[in-house]
């Protein structure tokens, strides 16, 4: 392997050490158990902040992922760090944590940029970005003998999300999952977040995605990962998977105790 995407964020989203990034989300996987099990799930929402933060909000669904056997796990994630007019499937070979090297699952990467203008394999968006890297390690914790696709969305706007989902759903199969990395909305008080992300949240349980993109243009809603969201649930849908269910939300002053200025989070699984 030749280019391989190092960890950006290590030491300060999560743990650079190693066992205590496998033991802290140990830890949130095993405070995350309840008795809800899915058979066939094709993706999930997890947020993807500091896991202090959000990492056990995240634990819930990636729960639902131990034990199934998945070959590639396509995650989806918003840019921070820099705007581009496009989806960016990252160019290299590899994304490397503190657990180790993910290799990419070159043939689904290079399907998804097939025949398309908007989707490209590139650089862009991977340098720094964090929404996409806090994923892999609880990828590495729950799945065993995988690939990654990462994408980055330059551009959340209906157009990249309708080719993307429509792109998407042409190369997943039932050894495929997505990942929709989003935190929700950012900086009001505890109440008027919880009206905000209510919505998100009924969206996604009504599996309502075009009613959740109005939402999110008319801005009745706020979730930094809405484009990957919506993506992941018309892909869903396009392969007839017509379930969702959100398993966990929360907000930052759940942790930190200050409820004045928030950041909202949730959890979901996407299923037949």
């Amino acid at each position: 392997m030749k280019k391989i995407r190092p960890p950006h964020v290590a030491g300060y989203f999560y743990p650079a050490d190693p066992i205590k990034l496998k033991t802290d989300i140990q830890k949130m996987l095993e405070a995350a158990k309840t008795d809800a099990s899915f058979n066939k799930i094709v993706g999930i929402v997890s947020p993807h902040a500091g896991y202090m933060y959000s990492g056990q909000t995240a634990a819930y669904a990636y729960n639902m992922l131990k034990g199934k056997n998945y070959k590639t796990a396509i995650v989806i994630s918003p840019s921070h760090a820099e705007y581009f007019p496009g989806i960016s499937v990252y160019d290299g070979d590899a994304y490397e944590t503190p657990l180790g090297v993910v290799e990419i699952d070159e043939e689904k990467a290079n399907k998804l940029v097939e025949g398309g203008k908007l989707i490209f394999r590139g650089i862009q968006g991977h340098r720094r970005e964090h929404a996409l890297e806090v994923q892999i390690p609880f990828l590495q914790s729950v799945l065993s003998d995988f690939k990654i696709v990462p994408v980055v969305m330059g551009d959340q706007s209906r157009t990249f999300v309708d080719e993307l989902a429509n792109k998407l759903a042409e190369i997943i199969d039932d050894k495929t999952l997505i990942v929709a990395s989003s935190d929700l909305s950012h900086f009001y008080d505890a109440r008027t977040a919880d009206i905000l992300d209510s919505i998100v949240a009924k969206r996604i349980n009504e599996f309502d995605y075009e009613q959740l993109q109005r939402d999110l243009d008319s801005h009745k809603c706020e979730a930094c990962g809405g484009g990957p969201i919506v993506t992941m649930l018309k892909a869903a849908a396009l392969n007839n998977y017509n379930k969702a269910k959100v398993l966990k939300r929360t907000d930052s002053g759940d942790v930190t105790g200050d409820k004045s200025e928030v950041v909202g989070y949730l959890s979901a699984v996407v299923y037949d």
